[in-house]
């Protein structure tokens, strides 16, 4: 695989710091807004630190989603793990996502990293990730990305007007 140029995603919301990190980073958090749409994710466990570990699995829910996965020879459902390399509180969140679920394509590390800032009433988010093995894939992950983050755009202002704190 050769490097490239990571890819970026930038996103801003009205909301508080604590509700954005607590999404990224609890178990009701990533359960409410990770994967696609038409994809639900149970967390098995989260240890949060540097070289801790998420343990989940993402289940294809959506008919169009189950069809496209059986289509390409993948499992509906699949058991995914990020290795923790970062965590700085309330400002950065860095990680290895083990893509091993391509089929012919050997396991390898997708590095990932999200960076928050606050001002005011406002946090700025930028997301930073490693291409994958090729543009098919790395186009897939793109959207991907786009529509998990429309789910994590609707949890924040799921907050925001339930004004609930973590």
């Amino acid at each position: 695989m050769t490097t490239r140029t990571k890819l970026t995603l930038e996103r801003t919301y009205q909301a508080s710091i604590d509700d954005v990190w607590a999404l990224w980073t609890t178990r009701d958090g990533i359960e409410s807004w990770w994967g696609p749409e038409g994809f639900s994710v149970a967390v098995r466990s989260l240890d949060l630190r540097a070289g801790g570990q998420l343990l989940y699995v993402m289940t294809a829910t959506a008919p169009e989603q189950v069809a496209f996965m059986k289509q390409h020879g993948m499992p509906v459902a699949t058991e995914a793990t990020i290795s923790y390399t970062e965590v700085a509180p309330m400002r950065r969140l860095a990680y290895l996502h083990r893509a091993d679920f391509i089929p012919g394509v050997a396991p390898y590390d997708i590095s990932t990293c999200v960076s928050l800032s606050a001002s005011g009433d406002r946090v700025h988010m930028l997301l930073e990730f490693d291409p994958m093995h090729d543009e098919v894939w790395t186009g897939r992950a793109v959207q991907g990305w786009e529509s998990e983050l429309r789910k994590l755009d609707a949890a924040i202002e799921q907050k925001r007007a339930n004004g609930a704190r973590d």
